[in-house]
């Protein structure tokens, strides 16, 4: 093995390390962009190649930063604290009842945001509701990880909600509406016995009977609203929420309608996320420079990083040895294509993360002997196994590493094993479900 393949292998192993371990809570951008800086000193990614991964990531990046910003605007307007309160009522007393409405708000919050936005806004708010209840630790947490769980995997029926995602269809060429088409009714019944084998598994644990007195919830100390900007009635503050949700929902459909006539989704998300802007400005009376601040721009310089270690180990080889291994195996048989791809990439995200997990796999398929269908349902598989399967471990994702530090600041105590005990039981069969069910919904639409 030449030297440039030894560094470039031991440099993504130990970034991978740092991601993982995150000494001293670390962001993990920091390692990603000093093995990106590495990879590139040594020559394992050239200048021509770091302005082909700008090409590939430019509008998938903007499109999260943008979503992520209607998000942080939505806080402003204490769009979430509201949320809290109408899912205690609508709970109705029921602990039962409100388990199906958490997990319905979490699939929502990833369909509307992202997945990332949906643990970082939907789990705190839920913290503070299940305090807010008086609720003992063991029954906090199956709501606490089923939403978590599902707001994770939601990012499977529509690409934009996970950059990866928005990636990966960059490089194998697919539009959102042509991946949505294909890949959201197999994700959704996936969700679907994911979220009834959670159900089962916490039934017993779920508390019968929660307090119903929890309107009027405080938002935070460093929340920019006044109650009173709502008007002098809760239904004035609920006409207003249905009035932004409306808008979102709309700006949401937007990106589809871009993705069909061709034209960069980005653009319509950067048009929602500037009119949130000065509806707040207007309204709330906050100048739109805080979302300078606010916006976690590390996200764009690690997709970056990453793409750059992960094109690195693509131009020493992996691909190839990838290509060598799989190619007999999903040859000519589409539902091999798709359970065995999916499969890689949930053993791939395990052990290295999704992020780059997806990378490597979606760079692999473009390099294999694949017909157009083969192809489009092989990268629907990788979505699977990188959005669903990665569950499986706590390490397999950003977004379940964020969960388990934001529950544990919440005080709520949950280990690696509490974690694990749960996945081990739903994710295997979740997984494989969703990716028989994609075979057979593309085979009938194509077929």
């Amino acid at each position: 093995m030449q030297p440039i393949a030894i560094i470039t292998i031991l440099t993504f192993l130990v970034t991978l390390g740092f991601i993982l371990w995150r000494p001293r809570n670390m962001n993990e951008a920091i390692p990603a962009t000093a093995g990106a800086i590495i990879i590139i000193l040594f020559g394992s990614v050239s200048m021509q190649d770091l302005l082909t991964i700008t090409q590939t990531i430019s509008d998938a990046a903007i499109t999260i930063i943008a979503t992520i910003a209607m998000a942080i605007v939505l806080e402003s307007f204490g769009f979430f604290n509201w949320v809290a309160e109408k899912l205690a009522e609508k709970a109705k007393g029921s602990g039962i009842r409100l388990f199906w409405y958490v997990n319905l708000l979490c699939f929502f919050m990833t369909l509307f945001f992202n997945n990332d936005g949906s643990i970082l806004i939907a789990i705190p708010i839920l913290i503070m509701l299940l305090n807010n209840m008086g609720l003992k630790n063991h029954q906090k947490i199956p709501y606490l990880l089923s939403g978590g769980l599902i707001a994770t995997a939601s990012s499977a029926p529509i690409g934009v909600s996970n950059i990866v995602n928005l990636i990966s269809l960059k490089i194998v060429d697919m539009s959102l509406y042509s991946q949505t088409a294909m890949m959201f009714v197999p994700a959704t019944l996936g969700l679907l016995l994911l979220v009834c084998l959670l159900f089962l598994y916490f039934r017993k644990t779920l508390p019968k009977t929660v307090p119903t007195n929890v309107t009027g919830m405080t938002l935070p100390s460093y929340h920019p609203i006044n109650q009173t900007a709502f008007g002098n009635s809760a239904k004035d503050r609920t006409r207003f929420m249905r009035n932004v949700l409306l808008f979102v929902f709309g700006v949401r459909c937007s990106l589809f309608i871009a993705s069909y006539l061709g034209l960069p989704i980005s653009t319509m998300a950067i048009l929602g996320s500037l009119v949130l802007l000065g509806w707040r400005w207007a309204y709330l009376k906050i100048p739109p420079g805080d979302m300078l601040k606010k916006t976690p721009w590390y996200i764009i310089l690690f997709a970056f990083s990453m793409y750059v270690i992960i094109y690195g180990l693509n131009n020493i080889g992996l691909s190839d040895w990838l290509i060598h291994v799989m190619s007999p195996m999903v040859s000519d048989n589409l539902l091999n294509t798709s359970v065995l791809m999916g499969v890689l990439l949930t053993v791939l995200s395990n052990i290295f993360n999704n992020h780059p997990a997806l990378m490597i796999g979606t760079t692999t398929l473009t390099n294999m002997p694949l017909d157009a269908i083969e192809l489009k349902v092989a990268y629907l598989a990788n979505v699977i196994g990188s959005d669903m399967g990665a569950l499986l471990l706590p390490m397999g994702t950003l977004a379940t590493l964020m969960w388990m530090h934001i529950v544990r600041n919440g005080k709520v105590r949950v280990t690696w094993w509490d974690y694990i005990k749960v996945t081990i039981v739903v994710i295997p069969p979740t997984v494989i479900f969703t990716l028989v069910v994609l075979f057979y919904w593309v085979t009938w639409i194509f077929y």
